[in-house]
Order: structure tokens, then sequence, then C-alpha cells
């Protein structure tokens, strides 16, 4: 699979079969007991292939109304364990811890720690986990807190999950955001601020960009 540099190990389904297939299993798993369908995902993640572990994030999709503390701490050790690509770490972030803070706002100081994690996807997950939040300018403080944190990260995967969040961010924080750029932009990835300036005004875009250090360039 082209778009991934890290390895996969897929059997070849597009994306609309697994999510054809994922909705059949669910009408199936939604009957079961939170155990029972906790354990049908791990086997599934277990399996190591692609197409798998996206049926378990489609299928626990379903329930993102009912994610709360219970299910953060499932969908963490997803990470810890299982999540070995950004496509996964995507969907486990951006969806399902992403529905767990929404729906139970306490969880967010839980995600502060990952932005030391030695596992890159828990890194980015971090960030992306906000996505939600930042797109209806909820958390900003808590948003930036992590963006900060991770803003002069190294890893390029690390580094778009932090300049897609403030991108999604600065619509409706636009002052937030570039407060935290203007000053730190001449340390901050180029990669950061060409992605999170994808949404900002021609003037701010220019700001941001044209003084951008030499070496990130």
């Amino acid at each position: 699979m082209w778009f991934f540099k890290e390895p996969v190990d897929p059997y070849g389904v597009r994306t609309p079969q697994v999510r054809r297939i994922a909705a059949s299993a669910y009408r199936e798993v939604k009957k079961w007991p939170a155990a029972q369908r906790n354990a049908f995902c791990r086997e599934l993640w277990a399996s190591g292939k692609i197409e798998e572990g996206g049926i378990a994030i489609c299928v626990y999709q379903r329930f993102r109304k009912q994610c709360a503390a219970c299910e953060f701490h499932l969908f963490e050790k997803w990470i810890d364990r299982y999540v070995g690509n950004w496509a996964h770490c995507d969907g486990v972030a951006s969806w399902l811890i992403a529905a767990s803070i929404g729906n139970e706002p306490g969880l967010i100081p839980l995600l502060f720690p990952w932005v030391t994690s030695k596992n890159r996807w828990k890194r980015r997950a971090a960030a992306v986990s906000f996505l939600q939040e930042a797109k209806q300018g909820r958390n900003t403080e808590a948003i930036l807190k992590v963006a900060g944190a991770l803003l002069e990260d190294p890893d390029d995967m690390v580094q778009k999950g932090v300049g897609w969040v403030l991108k999604e961010a600065y619509p409706k924080r636009p002052r937030e955001v570039m407060d935290l750029l203007r000053f730190r932009k001449e340390r901050t990835p180029r990669l950061v601020l060409r992605i999170a300036a994808e949404k900002m005004t021609s003037a701010h875009k220019a700001e941001i960009l044209s003084r951008a250090s030499a070496a990130h360039r």
C-alpha cells in the first residue's frame, strides 16, 4: 500500500468493502455485552491485518455516544499494543478518543502525558484526538497545551498531526493559534507551519511562513 511509509499487512480489501463488513458486524455486535464486544475487537486487532483493525474502529464508531472513561482506557491500550500506522492512529484518535473526551471532558488531562511518549503514534494521537474539539472551538487551552508541547517534535507523522489540529482550531480561534505560532515559528518545523496555515487568512499565512527558519525549509 503505497501511501504508508511503515510496513502494513493487508488482505487487499478496499475501504468501502471494509465499511460494509463493519456495518454487518455491528448488527450482531450491538446485541452483545460490552466485555464480549471488546473481546471481539481485540481479536480483530490481534490479527495484525490493516483491514481488521479498520473494522474494529468502524464498529466502535457506532458506539461513540457511549464512549467514556472505560472506553478511553481501552482505546489507549489499542494505541499502545496495536496501532502502527497513521490510518489506524487517526481512526482511533479522531473518532473514538475524540468521542470519549467529548462525552466526558474530565478525561482531557489524561492526554497531556502522551506528548512525551516514546511511541510516535501516541504522540500523534495526543494532538489528533482534539480534532473535533478544535473544529467546534472548544477546549482551546488544552489543544494549545498539547500542540505547544509537540511543536518541535522531530517525527514527521507527529508534525502532521500537530499541524492538522492547529489548522482546524484556527477558524474558530485564530488569535490563540497565531499567538502560539508567531513566537515559536523559528523553531517549528516547516511542515507543521505549512499545514497549520492552510485555512489562515492571506496575511496570517504570509506572517507565519515568511520567516520560518531556513533549517526547516
